[in-house]
């Protein structure tokens, strides 16, 4: 098994939100860290760490930033990271795989599955040295994450939605021996 480190630089978390019930709303974590052990031969043997510096969100918006750090949503002097830890994987086929594991986000971990796709590996045109990446993606309910602030609007709809759609792409590169 390889092991492969994440490249923050060429890493990001993102997120999407249904705002007032008719648009979404975008949003990423740009400070990332963490491992993935993989072996193509051996999808089922892989696993995954993956730990997101929640003071790192951006949505385009300094004053819905601040909000979402507040203790409204992220809270993040008191959870500074969100954490992701496979428990189990399954190979699909081909470059696909389902990645489950424990996210922990606001203090609280709950189990969720990602749906993966791989690609890789390929060698750096500056070195010799191997990168992959990985993509997935999820939806998971906020409510069960703590993350409860909204605000009622006519019509009995809500300001924020509670699902949040995830999308993840890492880059990772090959660990030296």
């Amino acid at each position: 098994m390889a092991k492969w480190i994440i490249d923050n630089d060429h890493s990001v978390v993102a997120f999407s939100i249904r705002h007032m019930m008719i648009a979404h709303v975008r949003g990423q974590f740009n400070k990332l860290a963490g491992e993935i052990i993989f072996d193509p031969q051996n999808i089922a043997g892989s696993s995954v760490e993956l730990k997101i510096d929640a003071s790192t969100v951006i949505s385009g918006i300094q004053k819905r930033d601040d909000h979402l750090k507040s203790p409204d949503f992220l809270d993040v002097g008191k959870y500074p990271d969100i954490l992701f830890k496979s428990t189990h994987i399954d190979y699909s086929e081909g470059t696909r795989a389902r990645v489950t594991g424990d996210l922990t986000l606001h203090g609280i971990t709950r189990r969720i599955t990602l749906a993966t796709e791989f690609s890789g590996p390929v060698k750096d045109p500056f070195g010799d040295s191997l990168s992959m990446g990985f993509s997935a993606s999820t939806v998971i309910n906020r409510k069960e994450y703590g993350l409860e602030w909204n605000y009622p609007m006519a019509d009995n709809g809500i300001m924020l939605g509670w699902d949040i759609e995830l999308f993840i792409d890492l880059e990772a590169d090959q660990a030296s021996e």
